[in-house]
């Protein structure tokens, strides 16, 4: 057991991701923070990053796509801390293509990763943060989750259900205390980007400039926004989306 707040952050095994940024940010502000990704060796260098900075960190392989993987989570977490103070729904996957070449396969991965893992997510900590009647849930969206965008039918479908999945799991949850909002990134210069970078350098330009801060963001500017929801700065906040896109989409 520990006096430390806890929170576990899903898909944060990329060294240049937003699950990490997340994890470091928490972890810095005191939290003991349980990290989860498919990739375990990645997971095991991530801790041993957090480590080297003081602080309190666990590595764990889950697929967020099964329920019994975040059973076992919770309960492992419960046990070795006692709370579960915050959850960060950060895993995700993004397959891009036009109506006619995606796959049905491609549908349902997209749907399970994405959305399915959410709800799952949502459900297991629930119980949890009503116990302790506290607690702050934040769920990655995508800016595609609000506008249309051609060749991520599959990926805005699942975002814009995380969307509304969190705002209906926030009217469920608010009288226990507990918060949950969503979080909805634009463009943001991560490893997807720089192998989109690679394939099509020209394409750089042309979205930096219709941004109308005229750059990317960066994976700290997402971990921020989530930090403030996770913090006691945000007790009244609940069922709200918070779009970090430069102003792409107030255009």
């Amino acid at each position: 057991m520990t006096d430390k707040q806890t929170a576990i952050v899903t898909g944060a095994a990329s060294a240049a991701g937003l699950g990490f940024a997340t994890a470091r940010l928490l972890a810095g502000k005191g939290m003991t923070v349980y990290i989860t990704d498919l990739d375990e060796d990645a997971i095991s260098r991530r801790v041993d990053e957090l480590s080297k900075e003081g602080c309190t960190a666990v590595g764990l392989r889950q697929d967020v796509t099964k329920k019994e993987e975040w059973t076992a989570l919770v309960a492992k977490v419960k046990a070795e801390t006692g709370r579960i103070d915050a959850l960060v729904n950060n895993a995700g996957i993004a397959t891009l293509g036009m109506l006619p070449e995606v796959s049905e396969d491609t549908w349902d991965r997209q749907i399970d990763v994405n959305m399915k893992s959410v709800f799952l997510g949502c459900q297991a900590v629930l119980p949890v943060m009503r116990e302790q009647e506290s607690g702050s849930i934040v769920n990655l969206s995508s800016i595609a989750g609000l506008v249309g965008i051609p060749g991520c039918t599959a990926y805005s479908a699942s975002k814009a259900g995380v969307r509304l999945m969190t705002k209906s799991i926030a009217l469920e949850a608010a009288a226990q205390n507990i918060r949950v909002n969503s979080v909805h990134p634009g463009m943001i210069w991560t490893d997807m980007q720089k192998v989109a970078l690679k394939d099509n350098p020209e394409q750089y330009d042309i979205i930096n400039e219709s941004i109308p801060m005229k750059r990317m963001g960066k994976p700290e500017d997402i971990a921020n926004m989530i930090g403030f929801l996770v913090s006691d700065q945000s007790t009244y906040i609940t069922g709200c989306e918070f779009v970090v896109d430069g102003g792409l989409t107030a255009q």
